[in-house]
């Protein structure tokens, strides 16, 4: 996607399998001259690139990536790659079974002490053959990783598989063929281990690319909500929906999905929005309403003007937030990188002294006994959990967060929502329903219902927010109203028309008054604004206006307040408007009459007290605030600035996201921290039985196989618990 010097993309990235692989492609992805930024996300394999499209052509990108042992693609990797265990799974595990049964054999008729003494005959040879075809062909890719990692001295978890099982397979051989080298009752065979090692390393992985699919299943999900078709009502038929073009008009039956973003024109009807904003209850449409690709139409046919298609509609827009976010990096990340830089040539130091101890230590079976605790200490390391704690859980996260309108633009922005301790709103919009209602009407010698009758047809044509609530609030009581003649407006001031024979001013005080009409005493509103109604020149009625408060506004600041959070408004209306308001809504505290450059201010002076500050606003002038604050919470149904400034967009408008999104961050972050804990705790446990520490109390050596699942399950555990997150956020 080319801006402006500047382009980005997306690479599909195959073949890496840890922490350690993720942080190599990164690196080789920055080194590279015009990289701006780089970022490559283990869970999903893909990485993103933002260069500088005058200096750098996207396939050196692509080159360097393949030098360093890996494959590209620019497309979507599809569900076909993973719909199923794989060939080499199969051929694995077939071939590994009689190999168990020939190594498990002896034992069950001659006891534990005959495992790994294979039968005479050929059957030696037959494990041998049978393993090796396992190691060296279904378990080819780590070999073929393994050498590109060595070969760039970036050693990750390819390696470790690939030295474990390589170890195990040529000491069984060594000991098959030429026996004599070994002391007397140590030439042992692991044929078992070897092919073990292997298929269950690869069973670890088409279960972790199962769970892989439910955690970026949100994106799917998304995709598929756009049609490939769509009917063209030029020409009565059915046309892909990449070939329409703006104007076109189309016809989106009950029941069927908009293909495109458009306006509805000569129809109406109810339309499902709940993929876009979170809210269950449809939406009425009806002729010159918005419309937005992927919704559905509920009970009536729609025409629909076609205005934007494909890349262009607000879905595909949602999509590529959503994508962005799964990409990015939380700050927590930043020490699993630097620790999986050094984890696994620790890990083969480790490995290497613990075979030096054993061997070192003497007896009968010290080197059976130094190797085996080796190979399990290779084979048990699992960097991968490491390399999939933060990306499973933010690619989660965010999944979920669009399904419920709550849309985050980096996973950034939720660590530090989790970490935010004072909430500021704007008023206008954000906790009032930014529209005037008319609140009360005080009349001067003429009915009430006369009075909003004649002043609202006054008003029918007018395009002024508080003329249009006079309109509404007729209509609301079923108060016929009148079509105007003359119709005047003076800007700023008032309106003038002629209403069934009469003259109707409305308007400002100052405005009639001027006009020489004589006015009630008037006390200026201090909680909103006052039209003024005068008919054929006598004064007639005061009506009281003002902005009312979001239903849910008092509830969505009791929640915060609950979860130890304070609360702020920060208005530019006047005083008493705003301590209305506040006080309705529950805020800690109100400021009023404040610029745009005055709110940024505040939020500024709250940083420097050491709070960790979000703001919720929704207009243009918010868009200061919002880019000031720690998190931004832009309003779906604010301008296209302020959303823009926003580090997270509540799609449907609606304040109960903030709620929502926070205690989304929340329980992402400690799932993070749980999954650190478990990956460092289950290294730093597991390590030290792999090695051998607990022989002395036990007798017992760990086998490289139950070390390979175990490190199979480590990587399922994270991934597994990242799903939690979906669970508690339903």
């Amino acid at each position: 996607m080319k801006q402006g010097a500047r382009a980005e993309i997306r690479l599909q990235i195959e073949g890496m399998s840890c922490a350690a692989c993720s942080a190599r492609v990164e690196r080789v992805l920055k080194r590279q001259e015009g990289v701006e930024e780089a970022v490559v996300n283990l869970a999903t394999g893909e990485a993103f690139v933002r260069f500088q499209a005058k200096l750098l052509d996207p396939a050196i990108l692509s080159q360097a990536v393949e030098k360093a042992g890996y494959q590209v693609a620019v497309a979507e990797r599809t569900d076909k790659e993973r719909s199923g265990p794989s060939f080499d799974l199969w051929l694995a595990a077939i071939l590994s079974l009689p190999v168990l049964i020939l190594a498990m054999g002896p034992m069950l008729w001659s006891g534990p002490e005959a495992m790994h003494q294979a039968p005479a005959g050929p059957w030696p040879w037959v494990e041998a053959v049978l393993s090796a075809v396992v190691l060296f062909i279904a378990g080819r890719r780590f070999f073929r990783q393994a050498f590109s990692e060595i070969r760039h001295l970036s050693p990750g978890m390819s390696t470790l598989v690939a030295l474990g099982s390589a170890a195990a397979w040529f000491y069984s051989f060594t000991a098959l063929v030429v026996p004599e080298v070994f002391p007397h009752g140590t030439a042992n065979r692991y044929f078992e281990a070897a092919a073990l090692i292997v298929t269950l390393i690869l069973f670890g992985k088409y279960l972790e690319d199962r769970a892989k699919r439910q955690v970026s299943e949100a994106v799917r999900k998304l995709m598929a909500l756009q049609p490939a078709m769509a009917f063209l009502l030029e020409g009565n038929r059915e046309v892909p929906v990449e070939s329409l073009k703006v104007g076109d008009l189309i016809l989106v039956r009950p029941g069927e999905r908009l293909p495109v973003d458009g306006r509805v024109v000569e129809s109406r009807g109810y339309v499902d929005e709940a993929m876009l904003t979170g809210e269950p209850l449809p939406v009425a449409k009806q002729d010159g309403d918005e419309v937005a690709c992927g919704t559905v139409s509920q009970d009536s046919a729609l025409k629909v003007r076609v205005e934007r298609v494909g890349g262009a509609t607000r879905l595909a827009h949602i999509i590529r937030l959503v994508k962005e976010a799964q990409t990015s990096k939380p700050p927590i990340q930043q020490m699993a990188d630097r620790i999986a830089g050094v984890f696994v040539p620790l890990v083969m130091l480790v490995a290497l002294v613990t075979f030096a101890l054993w061997y070192g230590l003497g007896g009968e079976q010290a080197l059976a006994q130094a190797f085996v605790a080796s190979v399990s200490v290779l084979v048990i390391a699992c960097p991968c959990a490491m390399g999939l704690a933060t990306p499973t859980a933010v690619m989660v996260a965010t999944g979920c967060g669009a399904e419920q309108g709550i849309l985050f633009r980096h996973g950034e922005s939720l660590e530090r929502l989790a970490h935010i301790d004072k909430v500021v709103f704007d008023k206008t919009g954000t906790l009032t329903e930014g529209r005037p209602v008319v609140s009360g009407i005080e009349t001067f010698g003429m009915e009430e219902v006369q009075v909003l009758r004649l002043a609202a047809s006054a008003e029918l044509h007018s395009e002024h927010p508080l003329g249009k609530s006079l309109v509404t609030a007729a209509r609301e009581r079923d108060i016929a109203l009148a079509e105007p003649a003359g119709f005047e407006t003076q800007t700023g001031r008032g309106v003038r028309a002629q209403v069934e024979g009469s003259e109707v001013c409305v308007g400002r005080a100052d405005w009639l008054a001027g006009l020489g009409i004589a006015l009630e005493a008037v006390e200026p509103s201090q909680s909103g604004a006052s039209l003024h109604v005068a008919v054929d020149g006598v004064y007639r009625a005061r009506i009281q206006v003002k902005d009312q408060i979001k239903a849910n506004a008092a509830g969505v600041v009791a929640a915060l307040t609950e979860r130890g959070i304070g609360t702020l408004m920060l208005t530019g209306d006047v005083i008493g408007a705003a301590r209305e308001v506040a006080e309705s809504a529950g805020v800690g505290g109100f400021l009023a009459g404040l610029s745009p450059e005055q709110k940024v201010e505040e939020i500024r002076r709250l940083q420097g007290q050491g709070y960790k500050v979000a703001f919720v606003g929704d207009g243009i002038n918010d868009a200061p605030a919002l880019s000031q604050a720690d998190v931004g919470l832009a309003l779906g149904t604010g301008t296209d600035i302020a959303q823009e400034a926003g580090d997270v967009l509540l799609v449907s408008g609606d304040i109960e996201g903030v709620v929502r999104a926070r205690r989304l961050a929340e329980k992402t972050l400690s799932t993070i921290k749980g999954n650190f804990f478990w990956a460092f705790g289950y290294n730093a446990a597991l390590i030290p039985v792999a090695a051998g520490a607990f022989y002395t109390f036990t007798g017992l050596m760990l086998n490289p196989a139950l070390a390979a699942l175990a490190m199979s399950l480590s990587s399922l555990f994270v991934v597994g618990n990242s799903l939690r997150i979906r669970k508690a956020a339903g």
